[in-house]
């Protein structure tokens, strides 16, 4: 059970909590929400112990494990399989030792743990996990330098799932994950058999994944149960209740003031009239809950263009010589909304890169507006804005001749108001780089927007205005996003992008995702008549088996020997004398681990026996 008391913290003299608390019981699975600049970040570091409290205390269990994602996975030689299986130091560490231990209570010692902690199916957890996020059997054996980035951050989160520790902390995952990565990791954490607290602006998987919210507002902590449409509609009626109560409270003080007001003159009526001052004076306010600032997006209006505004005939692009998408037949107007579907490195980047003319077909006709005007958002985009400037001097370079109350009024349009103007961009949070981005690219009023990722930092309001302004927008809009909530509300066409090229997608969202998640179960067994032969073992293979029947002899040989030890100590009278009970007891408990090692060890012998037999027979 994690406990948060009265806890008060500060960055720069802002208060972010002021005596706040919370309790998440063991097990459940927490969604951590608030507004963009709250402190949620800041909680998770105060929980790990990054940061020291003012006041207050958070407890956990005395041996509890906590787990979160710091940083991207290292850039190392060292495989994506062997780095997520590295992640458990407790299983990396016994199985080091159970191969150089001769101490014969030691080896029953470390055998009980590695089959407690299910160390013998590590292997295919840690591959199953990271084949969740993304990558293959091939990928899984390849060094970690091989890859970027934001894949070495799935690499990390692979290591973090796969170590299971008691509290995980999750600071918006989905951002560097795909739609399929996300909708895996949705059911993922269902099953997860811990405690977990999520930060997540995504609608989707705090309605699907957690069974409580964590509400940050006004520097408290409110804890409710159920998933996000429960919490937001119990919130909606909390603040309508409050409302009404304050609103009751005003006509109760206006009436006893107007009473102390006409009587407080009057000798008659004066101890009535104090005694209403006292009443006014005791009691306590409630106030109105303040309606925060409206999050906005507001999308210049394009001229309207004569259909289609781009076509594609037989078209072929990619890189090089490699050819990336072909028979690509597409067609697009001012008024359709599309979402492009398929997996990370299926073409979606190359195909939005040549239907924003960032790259030239290859081969076949694509044709474009004369006039056509395309504003194009991406990830990366937001991390190349010059940090050392502000959001104002970002306007002025791109509209020089503009004055500055037109250019503030564009920038108060995405929700940037007077401070955040004249802020250097690297002070501003993740969520107001992403609005100034957007700003950018739809500074020229385009007839087509193409969005990569960009709710990532969008905290839920941002995310609900996003989807207002997309609605509203008159010109084309594609989408590549893993918020479902966004593309079930925004997209009415389906692109799948996938072997090679871009078809229709004839089905919704929602068989989209059973679809997904169908893939990710494993396989029906087979009948026995319909198992194809098996084929012969490699040399190599056979040898790798006789090691681990060899291997598995010696941890039953050692144990035995430890066995036979243990017997002859317990055989002795004089270790049952009175005044060694608690002794005979140690002893007696480790004979009954050993024999419990001992058991596990010749099982998994035999296992070894059987597969070596099964394969020297073929």
């Amino acid at each position: 059970m994690l406990r948060i008391q009265d806890i008060t913290y500060s960055v720069e003299g802002r208060p972010l909590f002021e005596e706040a608390g919370a309790t998440i019981p063991t097990g459940h699975k927490v969604g951590l929400v608030g507004r963009n600049g709250t402190g949620k970040t800041t909680l998770f570091r105060l929980i790990r112990g990054e940061l020291a409290l003012e006041t207050g205390e958070i407890s956990l269990p005395s041996r509890a494990k906590i787990g979160g994602i710091a940083q991207e996975a290292p850039a190392s030689d060292v495989s994506l399989l062997d780095t997520v299986l590295a992640a458990d130091t407790e299983r990396a560490a016994l199985m080091a030792e159970a191969d150089s231990t001769t101490d014969p209570s030691r080896i029953a010692e470390v055998q009980t743990r590695l089959a407690d902690i299910d160390a013998w199916s590590a292997e295919s957890r840690a591959a199953s996990i990271l084949k969740g996020l993304g990558f293959d059997e091939e990928a899984q054996q390849r060094p970690c330098a091989d890859f970027s980035g934001g894949w070495r951050m799935r690499v990390a989160l692979a290591a973090v799932l796969f170590s299971e520790p008691d509290l995980l902390l999750l600071d918006e995952p989905t951002n560097y994950l795909d739609l399929e990565g996300a909708l895996w990791l949705e059911a993922y954490l269902v099953k997860y058999p811990h405690t977990v607290i999520i930060i997540s602006h995504d609608r989707e998987l705090l309605n699907r994944s957690v069974t409580g919210i964590l509400h940050l507002e006004d520097r408290q902590l409110t804890y409710y149960g159920g998933n996000y449409d429960q919490f937001a509609r119990q919130r909606a009626a909390n603040r309508a209740n409050q409302a009404a109560q304050a609103k009751k409270q005003d006509a109760r003080r206006a009436h006893l003031q107007a009473f102390v007001d006409r009587f407080k003159a009057k000798a008659s009526k004066a101890k009535q009239a104090q005694s209403r001052v006292k009443m006014l004076e005791k009691m306590e306010t409630i106030r109105a809950p303040e309606d925060a600032a409206r999050t906005v997006f507001t999308f210049p209006t394009p001229e309207e263009l004569s259909p289609p505004i781009i076509a594609t005939e037989g078209s072929k692009v990619g890189y090089g010589d490699k050819v990336i998408l072909s028979k690509l037949n597409l067609r697009i107007d001012q008024d359709d909304r599309i979402a492009l579907l398929g997996k990370n490195g299926e073409g979606k980047s190359t195909l939005s890169k040549m239907l924003s003319d960032r790259l030239e077909p290859m081969a076949g006709k694509l044709s474009r507006s004369s006039k056509l005007r395309i504003g194009f958002f991406a990830q990366h985009q937001v991390d190349e804005l010059y940090i050392d400037e502000t959001p104002l001097q970002h306007l002025v370079r791109e509209r020089p001749t503009e004055g500055q109350p037109r250019l503030r009024a564009r920038l108060a349009g995405f929700g940037l108001g007077a401070d955040q103007a004249d802020t250097e961009v690297r002070r501003l949070s993740g969520g107001q780089k992403a609005r100034l981005s957007l700003l950018l690219a739809t500074l020229d009023a385009p007839h087509l927007l193409i969005l990569d990722e960009p709710t990532n930092h969008l905290d839920i309001e941002s995310r609900e205005a996003l989807v207002e302004a997309l609605t509203a927008y008159t010109g084309a809009v594609i989408l590549v996003s893993h918020d479902m909530h966004l593309l079930s509300l925004v997209a009415d066409r389906l692109w799948l992008v996938s072997k090679g090229t871009v078809e229709p997608y004839e089905g919704d969202l929602a068989s989209y995702r059973a679809l997904l998640l169908e893939k990710d179960k494993p396989a029906p067994k087979q009948k026995a008549k319909e198992k194809p032969k098996p084929k012969r073992p490699s040399r190599d293979a056979i040898l790798a088996l006789r090691k681990e029947a060899r291997k598995s002899e010696d941890r039953v040989n050692k144990l035995t020997a430890m066995k036979d030890k243990l017997d002859v100590k317990l055989a002795d009278p004089e270790l049952y004398e009175a005044e060694k009970k608690d002794e005979a007891r140690v002893w007696q408990s480790k004979h009954a681990e050993v024999i419990e090692a001992l058991d596990r060890a010749e099982a998994l012998w035999m296992r070894a026996l059987e597969k070596l037999e099964q394969a020297e027979a073929l």
